[in-house]
């Protein structure tokens, strides 16, 4: 009897060994999550449920429990390196596999997919049509654009100027862009065609030389004439007073790049006549050139955009996170992943910075929670319960042949 007890005590006291092998092994796997041993005696009994015996049967490993506790973040600036901070799991795919996982090391394919080390797609909710919302009732995997940006034409010029209420009117006329002394002030811009080539456009400021207040504007593209120029005036106290809405529609300019015309409106809702110099407050237009991928941003809420060159970011996708009633359920698969099991329960998914999913930081790394001088310290325990169990059946042993001695 006493060699079985012994003997589960060594087979106990191995697994937790093995255990804490396995731990600091792991101590710099990116997301590991260590496990410890749980223990449990156990008595043999009879076909009623009634102990044999009043001594234990000795010790078995009840369960290896897994310990999700947060792990270190460090920083790496890279931007596919993403880090939880608090509970909840990407969601990753491959060949109609889900698994789930803490390890947030991810790059792109070929295909240009973004993928952990072992091939598995990181999965997200796909940007819903027609909306700035996500269509969270499907996943879908996450692909980079390999293409160039679209362009945009430029359609609204916003221009807020603050034109000098003492001026003078120009000492020669008619208006001419090349003769200075035809117009007071001048600001010029880059607007776009329908396929993004850049054109400057110029604005002329005159001041009337009949009327108080009044201003006329003028306006070329690439050095030609866009209509024959506009009236503007302001009120007693300098605000623009007509056009009542501020903007001035411009007739459409045929580009020589083969590209649409460029049909533009001028709002300077926001331009004043006040007594001081010319000044330039803001003169923003909405159009862009052609542009290509720069990088990726991912926020807290999980959100992934591709940057371009021109500017402008295109969102695809919102990273699916996924929690458990009982991780502790989760069934370890290997590669820092876990499948969902019956006692892990059926996965709850969600986005992060959300109920009981966590905050995604970019550019971070969450490390093992290994402790390894906890780890060392379990090592020495088990090795000392090992040798001690060890002694039990040399001990055992010695008495065993002391009764096969007697003669």
């Amino acid at each position: 009897m006493s060699f079985n007890i012994a003997l589960t005590g060594l087979n106990a006291a191995s697994s937790d060994l093995a255990v804490t092998s396995n731990n600091i092994a792991n101590a710099n796997t990116v997301g590991f999550k260590e496990s410890r041993s749980q223990f449990a005696d156990f008595f043999l009994a009879n076909a009623y449920g009634v102990s044999d015996t009043a001594v234990g049967g000795g010790v078995r490993v009840a369960k290896v429990s897994q310990q999700f506790t947060q792990g270190a973040i460090s920083v790496t600036n890279n931007s596919l390196d993403l880090a939880v901070s608090g509970t909840g799991w990407f969601t990753l795919a491959k060949d109609g596999a889900v698994s789930y996982t803490r390890s947030g090391q991810f790059g792109t394919d070929r295909n240009g997919y973004i993928v952990n080390g072992s091939g598995a797609r990181l999965q997200a909710y796909p940007p819903a049509a027609g909306s700035t919302a996500f269509d969270t009732a499907s996943l879908s995997d996450i692909q980079l654009s390999t293409s160039d940006n679209p362009p945009n034409a430029t359609t609204l010029l916003n221009t807020g100027v603050n034109l000098p209420a003492e001026s003078s009117a120009p000492t020669t006329t008619p208006f001419s862009a090349s003769d200075p002394a035809s117009y007071n002030n001048t600001t010029s811009v880059t607007v776009y065609d329908s396929l993004g080539t850049a054109h400057p456009a110029n604005l002329f400021f005159v001041k009337s030389a009949t009327t108080p207040n009044e201003w006329t504007v003028h306006t070329q593209i690439d050095g030609s004439d866009v209509g024959t120029g506009t009236t503007i005036s302001f009120d007693a106290d300098g605000a623009l007073a007509t056009p009542s809405d501020g903007r001035i529609v411009l007739p459409s300019y045929a580009t020589s790049t083969g590209s649409s015309p460029v049909t533009m409106t001028v709002d300077l809702s926001r331009s004043t006549q006040y007594g001081n110099s010319f000044s330039v407050n803001s003169l923003t237009q909405d159009g862009y050139a052609t542009g290509r991928l720069s990088g990726i941003e991912v926020t807290q809420e999980g959100i992934v955009q591709a940057r371009f060159t021109n500017g402008q970011a295109t969102r695809l996708g919102k990273i699916a996170m996924a929690n458990f009633a009982n991780p502790q359920g989760l069934q370890q698969l290997g590669d820092t992943s876990w499948g969902e099991t019956y006692a892990s329960g059926p996965v709850i998914r969600g986005a992060a910075n959300s109920s009981n999913f966590g905050l995604i930081q970019s550019g971070a790394l969450e490390g093992s929670n290994v402790d390894i001088t906890k780890q060392l310290v379990n090592m020495i325990v088990a090795q000392r319960s090992f040798q001690a169990n060890a002694q039990m059946i040399s001990t055992t042993d010695q008495i065993t042949q002391t009764i096969i001695n007697i003669r």
